[in-house]
């Protein structure tokens, strides 16, 4: 008799994770079962592999109630709680999950779609396919001696700061678009834009693209329909900064490592 092997499973209601309680900590739940039953009809997504054992994906339709066995963490949360590869197959689990809720019927005909491919359903009648979309936006750290540009957004939960950010528009290189939304959003103008590195930011589809670029001259005026303030601030008096998941946290902390 062959062995039933082990699943990795990534369990969503809404955005929070289903985790398992083990020995005092929260880890991803492996087992050969699903931890719990998936809701009639639920597709079950193949993700990856990880550890060479295979990840599936479900969404449940209501809220998780925490028993001694399992309990429900936001999706940033656990990238405290879980290994990074593992958080990293969770953002991916997710986006799928979202991208399998809001394509179920063909943008064209308005047929049910069909899964085909993991990441891939076809309209039975008109024949349109559908992919998951990846909406990419750009971050900037802009340097003016020994100070960096950091703003907070009007969408920023808690106190801490940013880069400045936005989304990458039609028929604009990300260069062009770092430019666009630095001059947009606080009125400078920025020369020697170059790549610093980008990051998947599953909150739910996004791709993120950091660039370092150099203050080339103007005074901050703020676009108040995005920001609260702007300001450029000394690597000694840095407000709070971002947590440590996100690209821009580890952009600011390269600057910082720099001295």
């Amino acid at each position: 008799m062959d062995k039933i092997e082990a699943v990795w499973w990534f369990v969503f209601s809404k955005d929070q994770l289903l985790l398992e309680k083990q020995n005092g900590s929260l880890v991803l739940p492996c087992s050969t079962e699903a931890p719990v039953t998936p809701p009639r009809g639920a597709t079950i997504h193949q993700i990856a592999t990880l550890d060479n054992l295979p990840c599936k994906a479900f969404a449940l339709d209501g809220d998780v109630e925490e028993t001694n066995l399992h309990v429900a963490m936001s999706l940033r949360m656990a990238y405290d709680a879980l290994p990074l590869s593992q958080y990293n197959l969770a953002g991916k689990a997710f986006e799928i999950l979202h991208w399998d809720h809001n394509s179920r019927f063909c943008s064209v005909c308005g047929s049910t779609m069909k899964q085909q491919e993991p990441i891939m359903k076809k309209c039975p009648v008109c024949g349109t396919e559908m992919y998951p979309n990846i909406s990419a936006a750009i971050l900037v750290l802009v340097c003016k001696d020994d100070s960096i540009l950091l703003v907070r957004a009007l969408n920023f939960r808690g106190t801490h700061y940013g880069l400045v950010a936005g989304f990458l528009e039609t028929g604009e290189t990300l260069e062009e678009c770092v430019r666009r939304e630095v001059k947009e959003e606080t009125g400078l103008d920025i020369s020697n834009v170059t790549y610093f590195g980008n990051q998947p930011w599953p909150y739910p589809s996004g791709l993120m693209v950091g660039f370092i670029a150099d203050y080339a001259g103007g005074e901050i005026k703020i676009q108040k329909e995005e920001l609260s303030t702007a300001a450029f601030f000394h690597r000694d008096n840095l407000p709070e900064l971002p947590r440590k998941l996100s690209l821009a946290r580890k952009m600011i902390d390269w600057w910082i490592e720099q001295k």
